[in-house]
C-alpha cells in the first residue's frame, strides 16, 4: 500500500467519524451476537484469514530487506532467487486469500443484509394499519436499505478491519523496534501531522457531504412528487413551472458547488499528505542510510523500514477512526432494533380459531373505538419529529350495534366523516375495538387467525389501489392459483375483458404506479375483478362504484348482484340509488347509528335518511319512491 492510498484511506475514515460519541451499549452487542450466531462459522473463518494476510502484509517488507543483504553481501544466486521466490509465492497467497477473504466478506454480510432485511419487512407486515398513516415511506425504507448496510458493514469491514489492523499494528512495530527504535520512534512522532490534518479535514468534507447529501434528498423528493401521475397534473393544473425549476436548479448549482470544493479540499489533502509522507520516507532512507554507513543498520534493514513505513500508518489511522466507525455501526444496529422492537398493536393468538364453514353472519355488538395515538403505533425517527403525539384515543363510535344475516345486504349511508368506513376497517381487523365485539360467524374476529379472516372476506376500497404491476399480477394477489380461464371470467363479468383483449400485452399490461394508466372506473372495475376471483363469503364494498360513470356502473351493478348473490355484504355508498334494494340500511352521523330500516321504511319516517335521499336527488320523496 503506498503513501498516497494511505492518505485516501485515512481521509475516508475521518469523513466518516462523526457520529455521536455515546457509550456502548451491552444490551445491544448482546444482541447483536445473537442475531450474528447463525454466522458465526463463517465468521471465524473470516477473522482467521484477516490475521493470516495482515501477518504476510509484514512478511514481504522483511524479506525484501533480506533480498537486499544478500546481494550486498555477495550471496549466491540461489539464495537471492530463493528469497525473490519465497515473496512471489507470498504475493500468491495474498491474492489468493484475498479473493477467499472477499468471498468470505460478501457472504457473511449479504447474508446479514438478507436477515436484517426479512425480519424487518415480516415485522412490518404485521403492524396495523394505523402505523402505515402517519409513518413516513421513505424513511421506513432507509431502514431497509441505509440502516441494514450500515449494520451489514460492522461485520464485513470494521469487525475484520479492526482485527487485522490490530494483528498488523503489532507486528510492525515489533519488527521496527527490532530493527531500529530510533527510527521507528521517528516515525511516531511524524504521526500527528499525518493523521490531525486527516481529522480536521475530514469533519469539513463531512459537513459538506452532508449538505450535499441534504440537498439531493430535497432534489429526490421533488423529483419523485412531481414526476408522478398525480404530481405532473397538479403541477400543471395549479403551480408554478418557472418556481419549480428555479428552486430545482438553486439546489443542484449548490451541489455543484460542493462538489467542486469537495473535490478541491480533497486534492490539497492527498497533495500535502503525500508530501508529508514522502518527507518521512526521505527521513526513514536518510536516518537509515546514516546508520547503514556507520555499519550499525543492515542496508536491507533500511529497505525492510522503509516498506514497513505504511504497513505502520495505514493500520494507526484506521484504528485511530475505529470506535467511531464501531458506534456507527452500532446506531444503524439500534435503528434497525428500534423497528423491531415496536410490538404491534394487533396480534394473532396462538390459538387462534377459523371461519366456521358455510354462510357468514357479520355482527357488531356494542362497538366503541377511537383511533390509537401515535406514541402507540408510530415512532419519532419516522416520522420526522422530535417527540411523538400522545393526544388520540377520541372515541369515533359510540355503542355501534347490528347484524348482517348470511345472505344479507346491510348499506352505510351517511355524511362524509360519520364513522361508515371506521366500521368497515373493523370487520377485517384492520384496527381493534376498544370496547363490544366484532363477530364473524358468531367468533369474535380477535379470536380468528388472520389467514381464515382473510379467506373469508373481500374487500373494495375507495381509491381501488392497484400496485405497479400486471393486470394479471394484480388479479392473482386474490388467488394466486387461479388459472387463465378463470381470470378471464373475472374480467368477462367486471365488464373488462373487451378492453383488456384488445390491450397489445392483455393480461401482461402493466398498469402503472398505483394503477394509473387506467382511468378510474377502469381501476374500480379491476379491483372488483379481483374480488370475484377471491370468491370470499363476506364482501365489503367501501364506496365500490364511486368512480364509474352510468353506464360502467350499471354494468358493474350487475356483475356485483350476481357476485353478492348469496354472500354476506356490507355496502358503503353515498349514491343512495345503489342501496334501496338493501335488507337493511343504517344511518350513521358522529360515530351513532341514527336511524335503521328498509328503502321505504326510512322514507316513510321523513329522518335523515330522507333528509340525505331529497338533498341528492332534488326532488321530493313519498314512502313508494
Amino acid at each position: 500500500m503506498d503513501m498516497e492510498v494511505t492518505a485516501w484511506n485515512s481521509l475516508y475514515h475521518a469523513m466518516h467519524a462523526q457520529q455521536d460519541r455515546r457509550p456502548f451499549s451491552k444490551a445491544t452487542l448482546l444482541r447483536i451476537a445473537r442475531f450474528a450466531r447463525p454466522h458465526r462459522a463463517m465468521l471465524w473463518k473470516f477473522l482467521l484469514l484477516s490475521v493470516v494476510m495482515a501477518v504476510l502484509a509484514v512478511a514481504t517488507p522483511v524479506l525484501a530487506g533480506r533480498v537486499v543483504d544478500a546481494i550486498v553481501a555477495g550471496a549466491a544466486f540461489d539464495v537471492v532467487a530463493g528469497l525473490a521466490g519465497i515473496i512471489a509465492v507470498i504475493a500468491l497467497a495474498e491474492a489468493g486469500l484475498g479473493l477467499l477473504t472477499r468471498w468470505l466478506s460478501a457472504s457473511l454480510g449479504e447474508g446479514l443484509i438478507l436477515d436484517l432485511r426479512t425480519a424487518v419487512f415480516d415485522h412490518v407486515q404485521r403492524m396495523p394499519i394505523a402505523f402505515f398513516t402517519r409513518t413516513r415511506t421513505g424513511a421506513l425504507v432507509s431502514r431497509l436499505n441505509n440502516d441494514v448496510i450500515g449494520a451489514q458493514r460492522a461485520f464485513s469491514d470494521t469487525l475484520s478491519g479492526v482485527v487485522s489492523n490490530i494483528v498488523m499494528l503489532g507486528l510492525t512495530l515489533v519488527v521496527m523496534v527490532q530493527i531500529s527504535w530510533q527510527i521507528t520512534l521517528l516515525a511516531l512522532v511524524l504521526l500527528p501531522i499525518f493523521v490531525f490534518p486527516a481529522r480536521r479535514m475530514g469533519t469539513r468534507l463531512a459537513r459538506l457531504e452532508r449538505e450535499a447529501a441534504n440537498h439531493n434528498a430535497t432534489m429526490s423528493t421533488q423529483m419523485t412528487e412531481r414526476f408522478s401521475a398525480p404530481g405532473a397534473t397538479l403541477v400543471k393544473l395549479f403551480g408554478r413551472p418557472k418556481r419549480e425549476s428555479a428552486e430545482f436548479a438553486a439546489r443542484a448549482r449548490r451541489v455543484r458547488d460542493i462538489g467542486v470544493r469537495t473535490a478541491m479540499v480533497q486534492s490539497v489533502f492527498i497533495t500535502a499528505l503525500t508530501l508529508v509522507s514522502a518527507l518521512a520516507l526521505a527521513l526513514v532512507y536518510g536516518l537509515g542510510g546514516f546508520y547503514a554507513l556507520r555499519g550499525q543498520l543492515d542496508p536491507g534493514a533500511v529497505v525492510t523500514l522503509a516498506f514497513l513505513l505504511t504497513r505502520l500508518y495505514a493500520p494507526l489511522t484506521s484504528l485511530a477512526s475505529a470506535r467511531v466507525e464501531v458506534m456507527s455501526a452500532l446506531v444503524s444496529f439500534e435503528r434497525v432494533f428500534e423497528i423491531l422492537d415496536l410490538k404491534p398493536l394487533i396480534t394473532e393468538k396462538e390459538d387462534a380459531k377459523r371461519v366456521p364453514d358455510g354462510p357468514v353472519s357479520v355482527e357488531l355488538d356494542g362497538v366503541r373505538f377511537g383511533y390509537p395515538s401515535a406514541d402507540k403505533v408510530s415512532l419519532a425517527s419516522l416520522e420526522e419529529v422530535a417527540q411523538l403525539d400522545s393526544r388520540g384515543g377520541v372515541e369515533v363510535l359510540h355503542e355501534v350495534s347490528f347484524t348482517a344475516e348470511p345472505g344479507q345486504m346491510v348499506a352505510l349511508v351517511g355524511s362524509s366523516g360519520a364513522g361508515k368506513s371506521t366500521i368497515a376497517q373493523l370487520v377485517p381487523r384492520l384496527y381493534d375495538v376498544e370496547a363490544g365485539a366484532v363477530r364473524l360467524a358468531g367468533v369474535d374476529v380477535r379470536d380468528l387467525s388472520a389467514d381464515s379472516v382473510r379467506e373469508t372476506l373481500g374487500m373494495v376500497t375507495q381509491d381501488g389501489h392497484l400496485f405497479h404491476e400486471s393486470i394479471r399480477d394484480n388479479l392473482l394477489l386474490a388467488r394466486p392459483e387461479a388459472d387463465e380461464e378463470a381470470l378471464w371470467e373475472v374480467l368477462r363479468r367486471a365488464r373488462l375483458d373487451t378492453l383488456i383483449a384488445s390491450l397489445p400485452d392483455g393480461l401482461d399490461t402493466v398498469v402503472g404506479e398505483r394503477g394509473y394508466r387506467l382511468s378510474g372506473g377502469e381501476r374500480q372495475r379491476l379491483t372488483i375483478a379481483r374480488l370475484l376471483l377471491a370468491q370470499p363469503r363476506v364482501v365489503i364494498l367501501d364506496e365500490a362504484t364511486a368512480h364509474l360513470d352510468s353506464t360502467s356502473e350499471a354494468a358493474v351493478q350487475e356483475a356485483l348482484g350476481e357476485a353478492l348473490a348469496g354472500r354476506t355484504a356490507v355496502v358503503i355508498a353515498h349514491r343512495l340509488s345503489t342501496v334501496r334494494a338493501a335488507d337493511l340500511i343504517l344511518v350513521i352521523e358522529d360515530g351513532r347509528v341514527v336511524e335503521r330500516g328498509t328503502h321505504t321504511e326510512l322514507i316513510a319516517a321523513g329522518g335523515r335518511y330522507e333528509e340525505l335521499y331529497r338533498t341528492q336527488f332534488d326532488q321530493p320523496v313519498t314512502a313508494q319512491t
